[in-house]
């Protein structure tokens, strides 16, 4: 049986950007520079809650 995967990403954060990348630098200083496999899909979660807390510029009309 084949599984797919979506390729939408829709994540609602509830912290703002800065702490989210408060977090991932936190990863990092823990991690030593090198992640492990479970820091990298960390990681990656991080980054795609980041990218849902980072202020979009309005919409001219």
């Amino acid at each position: 049986m084949l599984h797919t995967m979506s390729t939408t990403v829709e994540f609602a954060s509830d912290r703002s950007a800065d702490e989210v990348n408060e977090e991932i630098r936190a990863l990092w200083r823990r991690a030593g520079g090198t992640l492990s496999v479970e820091e990298r899909e960390e990681y990656q979660r991080l980054v795609l809650e980041w990218a849902a807390a980072v202020p979009r510029p309005a919409k001219a009309a």
